[in-house]
């Protein structure tokens, strides 16, 4: 049998067709989420908690770096941020710490660095190899002084959504004290450009591409997600039941 491009497409239309039943189910809905909750539970049993992604040589880097998700942020505050080049950018880091932190790009660029050349593995099918330049997390989160009751961070974007709704992402602590997790500024030795989440973007290298926020402007300590928007953790898993935990 003979599998064209036009039989494939009718295939893949079909196949989402019956995924957005699906997702309209409550009760596939219900068995998705203890999938990820099973997904999650396995992956942190079974492997080092603090194991490495893997890291490639500065030459191994893609020729083309695709940029993922939004392109241009809209409206008119970010605009004008990027006129001025991010001079009066900050990332606010608040909730619950014990010393709220309001910092500046040539802020972050003071703290001890950390380069890492990595893949990005994106939800959409496609993967590619950049070397990204920023502060490690733990240390900004060191500064702030985490409160006993912190148990996710909350990283609150510039871009906005469908119907003006902003995008968030969350991640746990273990991922946000993994050493690979940085506030990067940098991508292949050049500060990072508005299509790869200028000027400040996080990367959580073992997890999937949507949870990398892009564009961060807060970084909020909280007990629980339940209450942070739609509840589920992260803009597409609020608005398409992405899971919330994308390991890899």
């Amino acid at each position: 049998m003979i599998i064209t491009r036009r039989t494939a497409l009718i295939g893949a239309t079909s196949l989402l067709a019956g995924c957005d039943r699906l997702n309209n189910s409550e009760s596939f809905r219900g068995l998705t989420a203890k999938a990820e909750r099973a997904n999650f539970t396995i992956q942190r049993s079974l492997q080092d908690r603090m194991a490495l992604a893997r890291e490639f040589a500065p030459e191994q880097r893609s020729r083309v770096f695709r940029a993922n998700g939004t392109r241009l942020p809209s409206g008119e505050d970010y605009a004008r941020h990027a006129v001025e080049k991010f001079a009066n950018w900050r990332v606010v880091v608040d909730g619950l710490v014990a010393r709220p932190l309001s910092l500046s790009l040539p802020d972050l660029q003071k703290v001890p660095l950390r380069t890492q050349t990595t893949r990005h593995d994106c939800v959409e099918g496609w993967s590619a190899i950049g070397q990204w330049t920023g502060a490690p997390l733990k240390l900004i989160l060191d500064a702030a002084g985490l409160k006993p009751s912190a148990r996710f961070l909350v990283f609150h974007c510039a871009d906005r959504m469908r119907g003006g709704v902003p995008y968030y992402e969350s991640i746990d602590l273990l991922d946000a004290f993994h050493s690979q997790t940085i506030l990067a500024w940098g991508l292949n030795g050049e500060l990072l450009d508005v299509p790869h989440g200028a000027p400040v973007r996080l990367r959580v290298e073992r997890q999937l591409g949507y949870k990398h926020a892009k564009y961060v402007q807060r970084i909020e300590a909280v007990a629980d997600l339940a209450g942070v928007y739609g509840g589920k953790g992260g803009y597409w898993e609020d608005s398409t039941g992405y899971e919330w935990y994308a390991g890899i």
